[in-house]
Order: C-alpha cells, then sequence, then structure tokens
C-alpha cells in the first residue's frame, strides 16, 4: 500500500536548497548539470480518478518527485494506493528548476484550474535567457470522452433547479411552451444558414430535454433520470436500426425508412398509420405527415372531397410531401420573401 505524503511549500524551499543551488545563470557545455525535466499532468474531472493513461502512470512512478498544490485533489487516493507519494507543494518557477537540476525529475498534478501562476512563471523564465531550462511536457492524463461535457450541463442543471427561485418552481406543463419555442428557433438557424446560432439553438434544445429530465426525476409515483431518458433512445434507435445492428441490409433511405416504420408499428401495435402523428402541429406540416404515412404505406388514399381554402392546402401539401418539398419550409421561405417586399415598400414610402 502506497501514502500520500503531505508537506507545506516551505519544506520544498528548503529541500531545493539544501540539494541544490539557484539556478541563476545559464550553463552550457559539457560540464553542465542536466537541467531534468518538468511534466505538468492534466486530469479531466468528468472521467472516473484513477483511470489515468499509461504514460501518466510510467511518469508518476519514475519521478523524483510529485508535487500537488491541493491536498483534497481526487486523484490522490488513487496514487495513494499505487505507491505514489505526493507532496502538498505550489513552488514558484524558479524554485521547480532548481529542483529539477541535476537530471531530476517532477511531476506537477494539475489543480481543477490548472497551473497559470506556474506556467506563466516557466515561460517568462524561458524567454529571458538567463535559465537553462529543464525539458518541460504538458501530459495530458485523461482525456474527456465525447459526451462528457453533457456531465455539466446535468450538474449545472441540478445545481439550478436547487438553488433559483424560477427554475426550482417549473413543471412540465409550464415549460411546455419553451419546448416550441425553441425548436422553431433551431429550424429558424438552420434555414438561415448561421452556424453560431444554429450551435446555440440546439443547446437551448437540448437544456429543455435534460430540465424535464430533472424535473421528472421529483415525481413520486414514476420518476426518471436523464440517464432513463438515454437509455430510452438509444435503445429504440438499436431496434429501429437492425440493418445497423441486427442482421437486415437497407442500401437506400426509402429501405431505411421502411424499417423504421415497420419496427415501430411492431414497438406500438398500432392499428392505423395515422397512429402517433400530434394532430396539435402545424397544419401544413400536419397535412404532409398524413401525406407521407399514407404514401409509405402504398395506400391510394385522394384528399377529401370539399371547398375551400383548408381543402386547397390540404391538396398542395399532399403534392408538396409526394414532390419530396417541406410545404412548411417551403411557406416559410415565400414569408421571409414577402416580408422583404413589405419592408421594401415601407423603405420607398418613407
Amino acid at each position: 500500500m502506497g501514502y500520500v505524503r503531505i508537506v507545506n511549500a516551505t519544506s520544498f524551499d528548503s529541500a531545493s536548497e539544501a540539494g541544490h543551488g539557484r539556478a541563476t545563470h545559464p550553463e552550457t557545455g559539457a560540464g553542465a548539470p542536466d537541467p531534468g525535466r518538468i511534466v505538468l499532468l492534466t486530469t479531466s474531472h468528468r472521467v472516473a480518478p484513477g483511470l489515468l493513461s499509461w504514460p501518466a502512470w510510467q511518469a508518476l512512478h519514475a519521478a523524483d518527485r510529485v508535487l500537488c498544490a491541493d491536498g483534497a485533489h481526487p486523484q490522490l487516493p488513487y496514487l495513494r494506493e499505487a505507491g505514489i507519494p505526493v507532496e502538498e507543494a505550489s513552488p514558484a518557477a524558479e524554485e521547480l528548476i532548481d529542483e529539477c537540476t541535476g537530471g531530476r525529475t517532477v511531476v506537477v498534478v494539475a489543480t481543477g484550474e490548472g497551473e497559470p501562476a506556474l506556467t506563466d512563471g516557466l515561460a517568462r523564465l524561458a524567454g529571458s535567457g538567463r535559465l537553462r531550462m529543464p525539458e518541460l511536457e504538458l501530459l495530458p492524463a485523461s482525456y474527456d470522452l465525447p459526451g462528457a461535457r453533457l456531465l455539466d450541463l446535468v450538474q449545472v442543471m441540478d445545481r439550478i433547479r436547487a438553488e433559483c427561485p424560477w427554475s426550482s418552481r417549473q413543471t412540465h406543463q409550464g415549460l411546455a411552451k419553451y419546448g416550441i419555442e425553441e425548436a422553431y428557433e433551431l429550424v429558424e438557424a438552420i434555414e438561415d444558414g448561421d452556424r453560431d446560432e444554429l450551435r446555440e439553438e440546439l443547446g437551448d434544445v437540448l437544456l429543455q430535454v435534460v430540465f424535464h429530465a430533472r424535473i421528472a426525476e421529483e415525481d413520486p409515483d414514476a420518476p426518471f433520470s436523464i440517464d432513463d431518458v438515454a437509455a430510452t433512445i438509444v435503445a429504440k434507435l438499436i431496434h429501429r436500426h437492425p440493418h445497423v445492428f441486427g442482421e437486415e441490409t437497407a442500401s437506400t433511405p426509402e429501405e431505411v425508412k421502411e424499417h423504421w416504420l415497420r419496427t415501430k408499428a411492431q414497438e406500438k401495435r398500432r392499428t392505423s398509420v395515422t397512429e402517433g402523428i400530434p394532430l396539435h402541429q402545424p397544419g401544413l406540416a400536419l397535412a404532409a405527415k398524413l401525406a407521407s404515412r399514407v404514401r409509405t404505406a402504398g395506400l391510394d388514399v385522394p384528399p377529401p372531397p370539399g371547398e375551400g381554402i383548408g381543402y386547397e392546402l390540404l391538396t398542395l401539401a399532399i403534392r408538396a410531401e409526394a414532390e419530396g418539398v417541406d410545404p412548411e419550409a417551403a411557406l416559410r421561405a415565400a414569408a421571409r420573401a414577402y416580408r422583404d417586399a413589405v419592408r421594401a415598400a415601407e423603405e420607398v414610402g418613407a
């Protein structure tokens, strides 16, 4: 069993001065002492402590000294188990250079904020030319996996839900309108082609998902969490993609859609292709969705007889869907063009 040896910064200063003289001038040539090596070891708080890379463990075991300014660093218990002695110390840059003189290697386990004072100090000394600098190495000991920042979002949402007077009182019903608004803003960002806006709006939509999941955790009868939400969609995606995760084959988007609809019908045990279509969505989108279901199912159902704008719009929406055109998007594009024409007319009138 290893241990963590805790010392203060003054003991580090004493050790440096006793073992090595101050490196106050550059030394070169065959007789110059080896300046040694400084390794700044960084870890991710989004990865479980102790899960370090093999190069990181090699550097830790081979080091002459291992330092950490934070005695409560989450990695320290695991370094203890691995037999790595760690000293709690935060030396200045020049003190650290002195400690390395003679070919010694010092590993600095970076805190959550990094070590800006130390790295800035080392950069200044390296630029001054008055010291012979040790080899400097930044060694990432653990990396964020794709999606790791989602853990930050969950933690932030937990705190907001607990401490924010507005967020702590929200319900699924109260948030419903925001979900609709954010979805429309996302569509607008996509159609405008603004990448920065797209990134922001995707975050706003994601917030709605995490917010609702956090509220659902508090349900006394049927609670669920964001992990349950993710597990549900993962299972659904795998089941509805047998051509990826199973033995089915699909070489065209149409075949993929057939797999999707077939497995969805099996899951939902629906008796009509119209089941599951939300009737509260915008009218053109609703008409196009119905037309899509009818066409995909191979049914021949003409528009119902009737007169008036509604039936005319229905016929146009069915035609647009058959031609591969989203009638909602087409109407929005036309509406924007009309808006521009209105503004131009206003400018002429002014």
